[in-house]
């Protein structure tokens, strides 16, 4: 019975717009990701790996970073069938090609850079790929399927990057587009897709394996390789996820209006992990105290977290009256209090913006201040010189 891992969109050289801290680490989990999906291939004991496209992420990836991602192949020795995507695309000149002059590819390693099928006569199957040689095609490259004839008795995979039309969402169905009744009119027993960076199951025979390490916030099931299982030529396929990635990529939208609110999202940041990735988006209003302990919580959930990037653009400070008289600001500072409230609530929002900060730091600072006048006042009572006695 054959079965193979199908993976896809690794994207390997990719460059995160993070801080200069957190973006090479992640940029590093695509190639250890890598490395997982070798040792998985060996423990599930798979007849081959079937690589959907977007190897690399650019053709102008570093050698040594093309070195190294043929290197992390070494765990498993079976095939590894491969496709150029719309990121690596094999061009006259191309990432492949360099690989090829370098001497960087293994000889378990099979680049597909034609569409001609690649027969696995000892693991049972042939492979129809669909490779793409420009990084935006306008017809359907996996039509030549439907003619091509293989041998009997083994299985018909398709191997193929693109968008499966009228399935995925219409700003992405231009581009390098698939029909989505491919594997039906191909009378193929799998089509194994990349291109869609989530696990994505089209009809019984047609998956997106997805990337096997997130690399964006979208709830997609990102972070999985496919086991496929097939135990004859036309046989429905078994495809089992399973995970692989490292890190967990979160996007969390948070409305706070009363400080239970507030409270809540303070408890899940302090279930944040090393292995976290989060965008977190809040709105709404908190009064002093309850800003002041989201902050401190978000500060403690970033040294936690590989990486949190917090947008509190909507939140506003809606200091109590409580707030501000336990402030002891009066007089002139009053004054701005009360000026910066007011244009809180500008219809132009980069000033509300503006004196929503300002209101923050102002308060921040005065609630952390000591009343050095009033200190100053009681040290002084307390240490009154003894009067001389009257005459």
């Amino acid at each position: 019975m054959p079965r193979f891992l199908h993976t896809a969109d690794w994207q390997i050289g990719r460059q995160f717009g993070f801080d200069a801290e957190h973006g090479p680490i992640l940029a590093e989990a695509r190639i250890t990701a890598v490395e997982r999906l070798a040792a998985l291939a060996g423990e599930q004991r798979v007849d081959a790996v079937l690589v959907a496209g977007d190897v690399f992420d650019a053709q102008t990836i570093s050698d040594r970073t093309l070195r190294r991602l043929f290197n992390a192949l070494a765990g498993f020795a079976g095939p590894w069938l491969m496709i150029p995507g719309n990121h690596d695309a094999a061009l006259a000149e191309s990432v492949w090609t360099r690989a090829r002059r370098l001497g960087a590819v293994p000889p378990n390693v099979q680049p597909l850079l034609a569409p001609e099928p690649a027969l696995l006569q000892e693991q049972g199957f042939a492979v129809l790929p669909a490779p793409l040689v420009q990084r935006h095609t306008y017809g359907d490259l996996t039509a030549w399927f439907d003619e091509t004839d293989t041998p009997a008795g083994l299985l018909r995979i398709g191997l193929a990057h693109g968008s499966v039309q009228g399935v995925l969402p219409g700003d992405i169905d231009s581009p390098n587009p698939i029909a989505a009744d491919r594997a039906a009119r191909a009378r193929l027993d799998y089509l194994a897709l990349g291109d869609w960076h989530g696990c994505l199951c089209i009809d019984a025979r047609t998956w997106y394996a997805g990337t096997p390490e997130p690399d964006r916030f979208k709830a997609n099931d990102a972070g999985q390789a496919l086991l496929v299982e097939i135990d004859a030529p036309g046989a429905l396929p078994r495809v089992t996820p399973l995970a692989v990635a490292q890190y967990r990529w979160r996007a969390w939208q948070a409305e706070l209006r009363v400080t239970s609110d507030a409270d809540e999202l303070v408890g899940r940041l302090e279930q944040l992990e090393a292995r976290d990735v989060v965008d977190l988006q809040i709105a709404g209003q908190l009064d002093l105290a309850a800003m002041q302990g989201l902050q401190q919580a978000i500060g403690r959930a970033e040294a936690r977290a590989r990486h949190l990037q917090a947008d509190l653009s909507r939140l506003q400070l809606a200091p109590t009256d409580d707030d501000i008289a336990g402030l002891q600001a009066d007089g002139y500072l009053g004054e701005v209090i009360d000026e910066l409230r007011v244009a809180q609530a500008s219809a132009d929002a980069q000033q509300a913006r503006g004196a929503q900060d300002a209101l923050a730091l102002l308060a921040a600072a005065l609630a952390q201040r000591r009343p050095v006048w009033a200190e100053g006042e009681a040290q002084a009572g307390q240490a009154q010189p003894a009067q001389a006695p009257q005459p």
